[in-house]
């Protein structure tokens, strides 16, 4: 990162966040249509989160917010590092029995934001985890457990790929709501990324939900 670079990222002020707010998260927006697409089916398993939370894959959840400032020139300092790169998915996983989650499987692309994540959860961001990191993108979350296995089987050959050339740095507050404070784009180009593909498995009823 050279030296404009530093200047322009420590001089671009982020208003902080408002009180109640004490917690940052960090994540990978889905694009359309393949987020609606996945919200559609997280809806059709009766997750009521589906509403609320848009598709995604977390790279940072739920940290506390020390000093914001430190923390958003660290988030723009990892983000101007990075490169843009490629993501597939294909079929379901879970974590069941541990979290009752069920969720569609990485494959190219879980390295490089096993990666990301590692950048980002250190400095102002650096807690300890309960759980090893394991990137995804929940279809089902504390849903009965016909609902979970439903999911899991209704998107076992799902298959999609999308380019990802940046993140999402949120903050959560006591109400429950996670509040988007600056989308970043990664700092470095990449050729070839393409367009966003997808493949949506059918459903119960034989067809992509609406």
């Amino acid at each position: 990162m050279n030296q404009s670079t530093r200047t322009r990222i420590a001089s671009e002020v982020v208003p902080a966040p408002e009180a109640g707010c004490r917690w940052a998260g960090i994540i990978v927006a889905l694009p359309e249509p393949l987020a609606a697409e996945i919200t559609a089916y997280r809806r059709s398993f009766g997750d009521a989160l589906a509403a609320q939370i848009p598709a995604h894959i977390t790279l940072i959840t739920t940290t506390p917010i020390g000093d914001w400032a430190e923390t958003v020139q660290h988030v723009r300092q990892v983000a101007a590092s990075q490169r843009p790169f490629r993501v597939s998915v294909r079929g379901t996983g879970s974590f069941r029995p541990v979290s009752e989650v069920v969720y569609l499987q990485l494959g190219s692309g879980f390295d490089e934001c096993v990666q990301l994540h590692e950048l980002l959860q250190s400095g102002p961001l650096a807690r300890d985890l309960v759980f090893d990191f394991h990137p995804h993108i929940t279809i089902a979350h504390d849903i009965s457990a016909a609902g979970l296995d439903e999911a899991a089987r209704t998107l076992a050959d799902f298959e999609a790929t999308f380019p990802v050339t940046g993140m999402g740095l949120y903050v959560h507050n006591d109400s429950g709501a996670w509040l988007l404070k600056e989308e970043l784009k990664f700092g470095g180009t990449s050729e070839n990324q393409g367009t966003s593909r997808y493949e949506a498995a059918p459903n119960r009823l034989g067809k992509a939900p609406a």
